[in-house]
């Protein structure tokens, strides 16, 4: 695949920016605890140890130990990561384009539906529920 270009990561960031400054504070205050990586694709490791068939699109990954999972004796655990990937988001968005007139509100909107999926893992809220509340 072709490597995403410096405009493209700079953009994908700046819509990133938008969607982080609209959540509520008590999301901020969770995301300067937890953070947000974000990469163009899943490393070629990441891939093996998720078993990710080839050509399939990664948007987002919670790691860690959801809320609801958590207890006294995982303390010294790593904390949670978040991580984005813009070419999964970007090529998701695209899927969407026909209901949104502009590329960019497509993928601001894909980010923030990952983003906040991912943080509903965060918190122990399966495939499922994501899907119950329109974040699958």
């Amino acid at each position: 695949m072709t490597p995403l270009s410096d405009n493209e990561r700079e953009r994908f960031d700046a819509l990133f920016d938008l969607v982080v400054e609209v959540l509520p504070a008590s999301f901020h205050e969770l995301l300067e605890e937890m953070p947000v990586v974000i990469d163009d694709e899943p490393s070629a490791e990441l891939r093996r140890q998720l078993d990710l068939p080839t050509g399939a699109d990664l948007c987002g990954l919670h790691t860690g130990i959801a809320l609801t999972d958590r207890s006294v004796e995982q303390s010294g655990v790593p904390s949670d990561v978040i991580r984005l990937f813009r070419r999964g988001i970007i090529l998701t968005a695209r899927g969407r384009r026909t209901f949104r007139s502009d590329a960019d509100g497509a993928v601001r909107e894909e980010i923030r539906i990952t983003l906040l999926h991912e943080i509903g893992h965060h918190f122990g809220l399966t495939e499922d529920d994501l899907d119950d509340l329109g974040y699958g």
